[in-house]
């Protein structure tokens, strides 16, 4: 068990969300559901949190009403190995209300921002050739959906 747990409020769709996450990604499950009782504030059977595991790391997402919402100052990045990846993760996550926004940003149809970044990014522009690192940085500023070729075609010159 991790000691730590990245929390996330919804407004009710908690256990949609969870559901939907965990059939992104390998090693992904829902782990727990608790419900409220007739205390409240939900109504009571209704879902309060679900746990769940994304790649085998634990998030606790809450129905907790409509008083707080995501922001992009939170993000879960998310490193892909390739362009197909990249793509399947992007139309899955943008599909049926999310919606793009630059440099490998998108927010999903539950209003969470995620960063779907290629790892060959990650490697371009922390390398030790600042010029190359410029380049490569500078494509990927005119980007939406990360493409890897066009930051490759940078990093050659």
């Amino acid at each position: 068990m991790q000691k730590i747990s990245t929390f996330l409020w919804f407004d009710d769709r908690a256990e949609e969300a969870a559901a939907f996450y965990t059939t992104l990604f390998p090693d992904s499950r829902i782990t727990r559901i608790t419900r409220y009782g007739d205390t409240g504030p939900g109504p009571a059977g209704s879902v309060m949190t679900v746990d769940f595991e994304l790649a085998g790391r634990e998030y606790v997402a809450l129905n907790g009403g409509p008083a707080f919402h995501f922001t992009e100052a939170v993000s879960l990045q998310v490193e892909c190995d390739d362009q197909r990846e990249v793509d399947e993760l992007w139309a899955k996550l943008t599909a049926d209300g999310g919606q793009e926004a630059p440099c490998g940003w998108l927010k999903d149809r539950f209003g969470l921002s995620w960063q779907i970044t290629p790892k060959v990014l990650l490697d371009l522009v922390s390398g030790e050739d600042r010029a190359k690192a410029e380049r490569v940085f500078a494509a990927m500023l005119r980007m939406h959906k990360i493409e890897i070729q066009p930051l490759l075609d940078a990093a050659a010159g």
